[in-house]
């Protein structure tokens, strides 16, 4: 099967996405994700596909799972892992809106990952529309709180994954022309001050600001960067009035490493933060990590296959490892053969800029299928 002669169509396709666009998704709003994977799951279910669906935990929405017609329907075959959760709250569509401009779709999730995720069953139905049966069967699972670092159902991608053969992850593209064969680790970080309150008019000396104490080490921890691990804040909370000394502050920081031992060791230093000074207690502990991934034979392996069908649409397909976490990188540091990135060209992912090249959704869309269609 070449998937250069599939009729793909990116006006159609993008005609379908747009429901999914403009249904706000944010991970913090489960009645909101799970609205969006209602849409999903009717339209997997109109093309045959078995739904199940996995009741959230931990205040995050459900899961869904999707599996195809095949006649070795339930063996080990072909898992396709995306997330409906986005970054954007709901009403951002209104400084965001739906709009076409010079080649781009612009839209909260648009990029991240929504088009990809639709490309993903477009490269389904193509094939069911002319009757072609995969070699391996297929499961689609979408999943609601990947960008918070996939807390809640790491438990469930993994386990998905194991009973697979390969994982494709259809996240935005590599370097916006190629596909993701490892991911940085990623660590994250709750902080909080505390400090000793006062009335900041009368009594300003007798406080302590837990916010001044946050300030000092926003500082301190951007200041910790260097070439093997990253580190930055990018939540910050606190105080209650503005005539109070503030008691307390809390923040959620970041850090990133291309290899697993440099992570762990920004994880000590991060956590050797703790500790009371000048009657105010600083507190580090550890959230959610992402293992690093490093490519091995069989991701390299899938890598060759999707390079030989862009060949054949007429791209040149290039590859490499990226910063920026997703299920790849738990699925991936498994061992299971893993390929990410298969999604969306586009930028902006997680401002108000967030867009896709709209010609994109039936190149990325046969790049799937050609996948679906030779792996075995």
């Amino acid at each position: 099967m070449n998937p250069v002669n599939l009729p793909f169509d990116s006006e159609a396709m993008l005609a379908g996405l747009r429901p999914w666009v403009e249904c706000e998704s944010p991970t913090w709003d489960a009645a909101a994700v799970d609205r969006m994977l209602d849409l999903a799951a009717r339209d997997m279910a109109l093309n045959g596909a078995t739904i199940e669906r996995i009741a959230g935990r931990m205040g995050f929405g459900g899961c869904i799972r999707a599996r195809f017609p095949h006649p070795d329907f339930g063996k080990p075959g072909i898992l396709i892992a995306g997330h409906m959760d986005t970054v954007h709250p709901v009403g951002t569509i209104a400084q965001l809106p739906w709009r076409r401009d010079n080649g781009k779709c612009f839209g909260p999730g648009i990029f991240d990952m929504k088009g990809g995720n639709y490309a993903a069953l477009e490269a389904i139905r193509q094939l069911q529309k002319i009757a072609f049966t995969t070699p391996l069967p297929l499961t689609i699972l979408f999943t609601p709180d990947e960008e918070v670092g996939t807390p809640s159902t790491r438990d469930l991608v993994e386990a998905e994954a194991s009973r697979n053969k390969y994982v494709l992850v259809p996240e935005p593209a590599f370097e916006n022309k190629g596909v993701v064969t490892g991911r940085y680790a990623i660590a994250r970080y709750n902080l909080e001050a505390i400090g000793v309150p006062s009335h900041s008019g009368a009594r300003l000396s007798a406080g302590r600001s837990a916010i001044r104490e946050m300030a000092r080490r926003i500082v301190q921890i951007d200041e910790m960067t260097g070439e093997d691990c990253t580190f930055s804040v990018g939540i910050v909370h606190g105080g209650q009035w503005v005539n109070c000394v503030a008691s307390r502050c809390t923040g959620e920081a970041l850090s990133m490493a291309k290899r697993q031992a440099d992570l762990d060791r920004g994880v000590e230093r991060m956590l050797a933060l703790s500790g009371t000074n000048n009657d105010v207690t600083f507190n580090v502990t550890r959230g959610v990590t992402r293992p690093v991934w490093e490519p091995d034979a069989g991701t390299m392996k899938l890598y060759g296959l999707a390079r030989d069908i862009g060949k054949q649409i007429g791209i040149d397909l290039i590859q490499g490892s990226a910063g920026g976490g997703s299920d790849g990188n738990f699925t991936g540091a498994k061992g299971i053969p893993t390929l990410d990135g298969l999604g969306m060209r586009g930028g902006g992912g997680h401002t108000l800029q967030e867009h896709i090249e709209v010609d994109c959704l039936a190149e990325r869309g046969r790049l799937m299928a050609g996948l679906l269609a030779t792996l075995s």
